[in-house]
């Protein structure tokens, strides 16, 4: 009986309900084989699919997902325009039915978010444009997912999952336009983004590696004219060289080198 107490004690701690954990990582976190294995047969642990764990009652939603990744070691966190509309900062609501939640890190996105009976779908999305600084890199020079997120609770409070900060969001917001973000819907995002932090800002320009990122930022901004936009100056930054031609058939922004659609020059 102690035994199994201690083993029933053991799944509850590495497989909480909400959560979902897969075979591999249960492995590596000290549990044998025979008593995994024991579980399943039990019932106590169900398998949504091959190696893919949760305990029987577990009402799965995209953040127990997002959890349970950062818990197994991931360091993807909820960000870009996701991220905006999880803090109330996006010009309009989350589409209903297929929501694409977007994931930034450089871990790559495992296969089985895909196969899960949820009405999200999971997008990853790359921060190799973020350059890692050795005084807050990890063992492999990446930047941890700490930086510039925030843990925002979830469902009864009692776990959480990192989102990027407005500021970090919008830099990843930039480096999808205009491939799958539109100038229009970033301009939006733009508008409500009146207090976003000028340090924070300045951060992300010295260390983002994308001369795109660093020049939609400062012709938006210019644009916007928020108050913050006065502390940061283009000249303090390098913006490359050369055009960038971002909107096919666009208008030519020569302050920024940058090409943006003719409805939104000038």
């Amino acid at each position: 009986m102690p035994l199994n107490t201690e083993r029933r004690a053991e799944l509850l701690d590495l497989v909480p309900y909400s959560l979902v954990a897969t075979r591999e990582w249960l492995l590596r976190a000290g549990m044998t084989r025979s008593a995994l294995d024991n579980q399943i047969k039990s019932g106590q642990l169900l398998s949504l699919r091959p190696g893919i764990y949760v305990r029987p009652g577990t009402r799965l939603v995209w953040q127990g997902v997002v959890c349970s990744l950062e818990r197994m070691g991931s360091d993807l966190v909820v960000g870009g325009a996701t991220a905006l509309e999880e803090q109330g900062r996006a010009p309009e609501l989350p589409l209903a039915g297929r929501r694409s939640i977007q994931l930034h890190g450089l871990d790559p996105l495992p296969s089985w978010t895909s196969r899960l009976d949820l009405p999200e779908t999971f997008r990853r999305r790359s921060t190799a444009w973020l350059a890692s600084r050795g005084d807050d890199s990890d063992a492999e020079g990446r930047p941890p997912p700490s930086f510039l997120t925030a843990a925002a609770p979830w469902g009864d409070g009692f776990w959480s999952i990192r989102l990027s900060m407005p500021e970090r969001a919008l830099f990843e917001l930039l480096k999808d336009v205009p491939q799958s973000v539109s100038f229009e819907r970033a301009e939006r995002f733009l508008e409500g983004l009146s207090d976003l932090s000028p340090g924070r800002l300045e951060l992300l320009l010295q260390r983002t590696r994308s001369v795109k990122i660093r020049r939609l930022f400062f012709w938006l901004a210019e644009r916007q004219g928020h108050p913050w936009a006065r502390r940061l100056r283009p000249e303090d930054f390098d913006l490359g060289r050369g055009k960038l031609v971002l909107a096919k058939g666009g208008r030519f922004v020569s302050r920024y080198g940058i090409t943006v659609p003719a409805a939104l020059h000038g």
